[in-house]
């Protein structure tokens, strides 16, 4: 019998891919439930297709029969009892409760939403202990540290995370400053959504997956490097206590990550990705992470470092900063400002021990983020 499977977030990138892989594996998988968030046109063509037993839509539903709406209708999907797997593909904090109540239910989160690891990493592990639930991340930086460990997590001694260091590696700090949307979203090797690739560009994305790589793999943030791989082949590695490193290598693709979480530990026959060939991936090159040039992973970090909520705070500063600056209402420049404004007050904030704790931090971050926006 086929595996039934939800998609948060069917109208994204991430989405759209994962409904690409599913649709090579039919005779493995059903999509029971789908959620988009504002795009009406798509997520009706996406359920003609499918035809799955719920649709969501999260802005903009008008009580359609048969259609969710608001924000709640992410967890309705994440807790169908005809899914085993939730690909939770929404990006940004809206991610949270669904993971959380998905875990709860026991569901497999195939996720690629890691500002739920991000804002309330331990409540997310607690959920999934209490009901039995598991992660299996589809970051393609974790993917290849899941598969490289291969269940010898006891052996681990660091984690070395690659990033492409984005459109603007090798410009001065300066011009990276004043640089336009239209320059930040001219990824060189991926293809994403928006908003994750500002976060490239400013390597915030690098930040938030050090925290999420904490809580998939019980690291030590000291144990977890970054390393600027402009090519985007070698997606991660694994050092072991004997000084072994193992790296997963592959041509910048979502899909092979994807897969690899809707069947885990299992690997199954697939045609859909461009093999690897060494040759045509030519000389592959490091570089050290450039604080000046990066300052808002700067921040990231010692978010990170400090605990709490200023993970959360981190985050949530991101998403209105880039939002700010997508909308042309703010420069490039200022997005690490207001990150680092907002953040350094979490300093003195409590334990994140609480999903009310962790929302009043986010909501008391944004709206601090907007004030720093308009000084």
């Amino acid at each position: 019998m086929s595996i039934g499977v939800a998609v948060l977030g069917s109208t994204g990138s991430i989405g759209r891919s994962t409904l690409q892989v599913l649709a090579r594996q039919r005779e493995r998988f059903r999509v029971v439930a789908i959620t988009g968030h504002s795009n009406r046109d798509l997520l009706a063509q996406q359920a003609a297709e499918w035809k799955p037993a719920f649709v969501g839509l999260v802005n903009g539903g008008k009580g359609d029969e048969g259609r969710g709406k608001g924000t709640a209708c992410l967890v309705e999907a994440a807790t169908h009892p005809d899914v085993t797997i939730v690909v939770n593909g929404i990006v940004g904090a809206a991610g949270l409760e669904a993971t959380l109540a998905a875990l709860r239910a026991g569901k497999r989160v195939a996720l690629a939403n890691k500002e739920t690891l991000v804002m309330a990493g331990e409540l997310v592990a607690q959920a999934a202990r209490e009901g039995g639930g598991e992660i299996v991340p589809v970051d393609s930086e974790h993917s290849a540290v899941l598969q490289c460990l291969a269940g010898r997590r006891t052996e681990l001694a660091r984690l070395i995370l690659t990033a492409s260091g984005g459109p603007f590696r090798t410009w001065g700090p300066e011009r990276v400053s004043r640089a336009t949307v239209a320059e930040a979203l001219k990824h060189p090797t991926w293809t994403m959504g928006k908003k994750i690739t500002v976060d490239s560009a400013t390597l915030v994305n690098k930040a938030l997956e050090v925290i999420e790589a904490h809580f998939l793999f019980t690291v030590p943030y000291e144990q977890v490097d970054v390393v600027i791989h402009p090519q985007s082949v070698i997606h991660g590695f694994v050092e072991f206590v004997d000084g072994s490193v193992l790296a997963q290598v592959g041509f910048p693709t979502m899909e092979l990550p994807i897969l690899y979480a809707l069947t885990y530990p299992e690997r199954v026959p697939d045609q859909g990705v461009r093999r690897f060939d060494p040759v045509a991936a030519g000389t592959l090159t490091f570089e050290a992470v450039q604080p000046d040039r990066f300052p808002a992973y700067v921040t990231g970090r010692e978010a990170a470092r400090v605990g709490g909520t200023a993970p959360a705070r981190f985050n949530a500063a991101n998403e209105v900063a880039v939002q700010l600056f997508l909308d042309e209402r703010i420069t490039f420049g200022r997005i690490a400002e207001i990150i680092d404004r907002v953040t350094e007050d979490a300093r003195h904030d409590g334990d994140a021990n609480s999903l009310d704790a962790v929302l009043a931090a986010d909501t008391e971050a944004r709206r601090l983020a907007r004030e720093a926006a308009c000084s």
